[in-house]
């Protein structure tokens, strides 16, 4: 509480009330999310696990904050908490679009390695017009 509220109270003789602040309501106490890397797997499924977990922790916290700060915005009816609370809302929001996009990403990873072509179908030379002729000749007379 601020001195004006202690004042107040003071002089009203109202106890103090253990009301949660701001900080109490957001801070959480969530150990972070250790790296477990499975050794049956690729990294690109080790790193795409310890991604997706991360991103589900901050989308959790996020939350957690956003419902706080309403709170707050709600008995203070301060503009100020409002627009806080939005910006919130659109990190939130913009966490759960990079969850989606690395679902995206790993689908493609996962296509790109599954599909690539093993055969080799148009190869180039690359040298000279007259390496070219004199590899030819030397095809041609071998095969006379």
């Amino acid at each position: 509480m601020t001195k004006i509220e202690d004042k107040v109270n003071e002089i009203l003789g109202i106890e103090p009330d253990n009301k949660p602040t701001l900080e109490s309501i957001v801070k959480v106490n969530n150990p972070p999310v250790p790296r477990i890397e499975d050794t049956n797997k690729s990294d690109i499924e080790n790193d795409y696990k310890y991604s997706r977990d991360n991103y589900y922790d901050l989308i959790q916290k996020g939350q957690e904050a956003i419902e706080g700060i309403l709170e707050i915005a709600k008995e203070g009816q301060h503009p100020r908490a409002y627009e806080v609370a939005g910006q919130l809302i659109t990190n939130v929001a913009q966490t759960v679009d990079k969850l989606q996009d690395l679902q995206k990403k790993l689908k493609e990873l996962k296509t790109a390695t599954k599909g690539a072509d093993t055969k080799i179908q148009n190869a180039l030379f690359v040298g000279s017009t007259a390496e070219l002729q004199k590899m030819l000749r030397n095809k041609g007379e071998s095969n006379e």
